[in-house]
């Protein structure tokens, strides 16, 4: 358990501000339900379960990238963006990578809740990144550190 927890504020890949300058995303409605939706299974995934979770995250996992999926050991997150929040991020690289992946890359801000069964064991805000590719929204699932 203090491991989940100590390893919290790795979950996202959050170290700090994000680089770049804010701006409008230039997102129809539908492009934005898309996003809202791909939060709202998640968190939904993870109501019904960890495994529920595990498996949308590795579903949804940007395809690039499908080899790196990571274990939540068990724990389940909920995700709260905030949506005024959301920008592109051209620039952006996965941790480790030094290529910008396939697609549009955006970054929103959120509040990441970390949860063992029905026991809350930590938050965080920082930043979490999503991709527009083929009109499907993927993400990168989030690691535990330790």
């Amino acid at each position: 358990m203090a491991v989940l927890l100590a390893s919290l504020a790795l979950l996202a890949g959050c170290a700090g501000p994000v680089a770049g300058t804010a701006r409008p995303v230039q997102l129809g409605d539908g492009d934005r339900a898309k996003f809202k939706a791909y939060y709202e299974r998640l968190n939904k995934a993870g109501d019904e379960g960890a495994s529920q979770q595990q498996k949308l995250l590795k579903d949804t996992q940007h395809p690039d990238f499908r080899q790196k999926t990571c274990d939540l050991r068990g724990a389940t997150i909920k995700v709260e963006p905030t949506w005024s929040t959301l920008r592109m991020d051209a620039d952006w690289a996965p941790p480790g990578e030094k290529a910008h992946p396939r697609g549009n890359v955006y970054v929103v801000a959120v509040t990441v809740t970390l949860r063992q069964e029905d026991a809350v064991i930590g938050s965080q805000i920082g930043s979490l990144h999503v991709v527009m590719l083929d009109d499907e929204v993927y993400g990168f699932a989030p690691c535990l550190g330790g």
